[in-house]
């Protein structure tokens, strides 16, 4: 019989077990204590997801965020990129439909931005949706960066706190087009355009214009045509250019209007008249390939797919796009992976320890930033530093029978500042006033 010291003994003996068994099967305290993972990093990714602009412009920016997204969260896109996520916070994106009037466009931002409290906002192809959405995100102080669209007036309107656009604006497609044009055809005599009737359009053929003004003064423009957008069926604009004698047809079409175009262009052999210039060619010459008519001479608003340079990370992002879609990415895919990089640095710049940083300390890291990406090299030097000049290049298209494959022969590359207006001076003014600084 035990007695009451050897009773109380063998109860605490037992419960000295029970806590050890517990010790074993509960983390200690100080493992409880650790520092939790690092806050998600949300986006708003905003591209055509349906619609005419879809397929060769919207999906293509998608994909690109869609592979960059998952290559930054497992660390694996090469160095200097690295660093998982955004500076350690897993990068978590809602991805949101372009498409719709611009008064659709600015409610899924404030949605976004409200509503799903993203803490940036990457996207929109249209310069339409950029210039509906620039004053709403100015008010809501949403850090905002613009992956595609081209018109200038974004930076030059107004100063800008929260919008950034990594990409160059149109005006570097236009002149370097101009300056394409002029190296390849040296006997050309005059110069028609067909453009979308909107910002991206007219804006281009503005700046196409007068940019021939001053490097070719004697040579005329005919024809300016400007159906509307997105209209589909261009044979009534088709008879009116068959009408010209120009020797060169400057378009700024992008998405289906361009594949549009080609089509019912080549049934009529207006291509057989004069040559077409495309200044967003590259994003159709994958999707058209031998429709393409040899000879267009292409932009790919700036330096990327064929055009861009040859490079690891280049390589990269080339190998990762093509074994996933099983087609070569085109500038909206390289623009938007650029815009990407360039927030992912702003943020890692403005991270101090594990604090998240706020969107004002992103903005401050973000403005004047400069880095060599898939693209080449981009700086935030114009806009504030809000806005991204590069290189660009302009070449020639041909189908490769014996590859079956497009190509891009004859590329000029022109430096960013040959073709970019100064810090300080709006486009307009600058290719009026005759280029002055242009460094080529």
């Amino acid at each position: 019989m035990l007695n009451r010291g050897s009773s109380l003994g063998g109860v605490l003996g037992t419960l000295w077990v029970l806590v050890s068994l517990l010790e074993v099967a509960i983390p200690p305290a100080q493992a409880q204590n650790a520092a939790p993972a690092a806050a998600p990093v949300k986006l708003g990714i905003v591209s055509f997801l349906t619609g005419p602009a879809a397929a060769p412009f919207g999906i293509p920016g998608r994909n690109g965020a869609e592979i960059m997204i998952e290559a930054m969260n497992a660390g694996k896109v090469p160095a200097p990129f690295n660093k998982v996520g955004f500076g350690g916070s897993n990068i978590e994106a809602k991805y949101i439909d372009e498409a719709g009037s611009a008064a659709n466009v600015v409610t899924e931002f404030r949605n976004l931005v409200q509503r799903d409290q993203v803490d940036a906002v990457v996207g929109y192809v249209s310069s339409g949706s950029c210039l509906a959405v620039t004053p709403v995100a100015e008010e809501l102080k949403a850090l905002t960066v613009f992956y595609d669209c081209g018109t200038p007036r974004i930076f030059e309107e107004k100063s800008r706190a929260y919008v950034f656009r990594v990409s160059p604006h149109a005006t570097m497609d236009s002149v370097a087009a101009a300056r394409y044009l002029l190296a390849k055809k040296q006997d050309v005599t005059s110069y028609s355009g067909i453009n979308q009737n909107y910002a991206w359009g007219q804006d281009s053929w503005r700046d196409f214009a007068g940019a021939m003004q001053v490097l070719a003064p004697k040579v005329t423009a005919d024809k300016a045509l400007f159906p509307k957008l997105f209209a589909g069926e261009y044979g009534a604009e088709i008879s009116t250019l068959l009408t010209s004698k120009s020797q060169i047809l400057h378009t700024s079409f992008y998405d289906g209007d361009l594949e549009a175009f080609v089509y019912q262009e080549q049934a009529r052999a207006l291509d057989k008249r004069m040559t077409i210039l495309a200044t967003t060619g590259e994003a159709a010459m994958w999707r058209l390939r031998d429709k393409m008519p040899n000879g267009t001479m292409i932009g790919g608003r700036g330096p990327h797919g064929p055009l861009a340079p040859d490079s690891d990370l280049n390589r990269w992002f080339q190998k990762i796009y093509t074994d996933r879609y099983s087609i070569p990415p085109t500038y909206p895919a390289y623009q938007m992976a650029m815009s990407l990089l360039g927030l992912k640095l702003a943020y890692e710049k403005a991270r101090k320890g594990d604090a998240k940083p706020t969107t004002d300390e992103v903005a401050a890291a973000f403005k004047g930033i400069e880095f060599d990406g898939p693209s080449g090299k981009v700086k935030l030097a114009i806009g504030d530093g809000h806005q991204g000049i590069s290189e660009t290049a302009y070449g020639t298209y041909r189908f490769n029978k014996e590859k079956n494959e497009p190509e891009i022969v004859d590329i000029i590359r022109f430096p960013a500042e040959c073709v970019n207006p100064p810090a300080g001076i709006n486009a307009d003014d600058w290719i009026k006033d005759g280029m002055k600084g242009a460094k080529c």
